[in-house]
């Protein structure tokens, strides 16, 4: 097993479940992740005691999950999830079971994962507890579900999305039986929450394999989102890979490819569908805007987007453009940012005060204040306040 020392606080629950007579041990995910040699965010723990015996021996612990047998413990600042090993009744929704039952056996609890690289489990000595094959399955670059696959999805339809996800983020490839799986199922994802998507394609975006998204389109996993199944080429997908790992600008990527795709016809209906913030939303559908003509020439140019979008949209557009289509236009932007040249209100030299001096009201006061910054646009070293005050007075005249 690869050198990944739980930490102390873990080790410690582990230790006083162990001396109480229960069963206990690290499993799941974090499992998965001490094989990859990756230090788990998340310590999950399994045991036989009830969670009410779990809440005996750590009496300070919450709750959280009582009835799904999840104990919150809290061990100093730190804590970790410790759930009674149970099996599930039957998923009528095709993401939440009816019901759990707490069971006496470790394997009962791992058989009902979703994939076996997910369903092992390690005892506090370092023993490996793997029935479905989990570890050979890593070694390999495997993702394949514990079980039938098609039972897995009708148990919990999220779990399809969930699978490109780990294969976008581990590099692994789904195995046959699974993605063939995946393509027979993909229809219940039209009843995931949009919210639960979102953040699966979201993560997927922000790996180093976002043209993973390609086959997710193509199985129709998302296909309720959109106006047709029309995926861009993986080719495309994955020079999003390029920008920063900022969800907002590969989200506005996408939302662009998938339009030259015509699979939307705005990303403002997209990811509104999905239910993305709206400043976010905002942000996309004014850079897929922008994305739409040819990159600014010069820095008036430039400054014209600045005024229309505001910074943010425009960085992000430029920073897209570069990506999707190569180019230096961040580069050209960073420059008119940085020379300081007028491209808003705030940084004219004059405001509203001023020209209500001059006896402008209303109306007439905020023509002539976009007149003036559209002026010191095109010729910014005349953004000096005498100046503009006089050519407010002399157009009053």
């Amino acid at each position: 097993m690869a050198n990944v020392t739980p930490p102390k606080y873990v080790r410690q629950i582990l230790f006083s479940l162990q001396s109480r007579g229960f069963a206990a041990y690290l499993v799941g995910g974090c499992v998965r992740d001490i094989l990859l040699g990756v230090r788990p965010q998340d310590w999950d723990i399994c045991t036989s005691a009830l969670p009410e015996q779990v809440l005996d021996v750590f009496p300070g612990s919450r709750p959280t999950g009582i009835k799904h047998g999840t104990v919150t413990v809290v061990i100093g600042s730190r804590s970790a999830e410790v759930t009674t090993f149970r099996s599930e009744g039957d998923y009528t929704d095709h993401r939440h079971p009816s019901s759990v039952a707490f069971v006496g056996d470790l394997t009962t609890d791992l058989m009902r994962r979703d994939f076996t690289m997910n369903a092992m489990a390690v005892s506090a000595d370092g023993l490996i507890i793997d029935p479905y094959g989990g570890a050979e399955d890593i070694r390999r670059g495997c993702i394949r579900c514990v079980g039938a696959p098609e039972k897995r999805f009708d148990e919990d339809a999220l779990r399809m999305l969930r699978a490109f996800r780990f294969s976008s983020r581990l590099g692994f490839e789904i195995e046959p039986a699974t993605l063939a799986a995946i393509g027979k199922k993909a229809p219940l994802a039209a009843g995931l929450a949009a919210e639960r998507v979102s953040a699966e394609v979201e993560k997927i975006l922000l790996t180093a394999r976002p043209e993973t998204l390609n086959t997710v389109i193509s199985l129709g996993l998302i296909d309720k989102y959109l106006d047709r199944r029309a995926a861009p080429e993986k080719e495309q997908l994955h020079r999003i890979a390029s920008l920063p790992k900022k969800a907002l600008e590969r989200w506005a990527a996408l939302c662009r490819l998938l339009t030259v795709s015509g699979a939307i016809r705005s990303a403002e209906q997209f990811l509104t569908a999905l239910r993305l913030d709206s400043r976010s939303i905002r942000c996309c559908n004014d850079a897929c805007e922008m994305l739409e003509s040819p990159a600014p020439g010069s820095p008036l140019e430039w400054k014209k987007l600045l005024r229309q979008y505001g910074v943010d949209s425009v960085s992000c557009a430029a920073r897209c453009h570069d990506a999707l289509c190569g180019g230096s236009s961040c580069r050209a932007l960073k420059a008119v940012i940085k020379s300081g040249e007028c491209f808003s209100m705030k940084q004219l030299a004059v405001d509203g005060d001023d020209l209500a001096a001059l006896g402008l009201r209303g109306r007439e006061l905020g023509e002539m204040l976009s007149f003036l910054l559209g002026y010191v646009m095109e010729y910014p070293d005349n953004n000096r306040r005498e100046l503009l005050l006089s050519l407010a007075s002399a157009s009053e005249e």
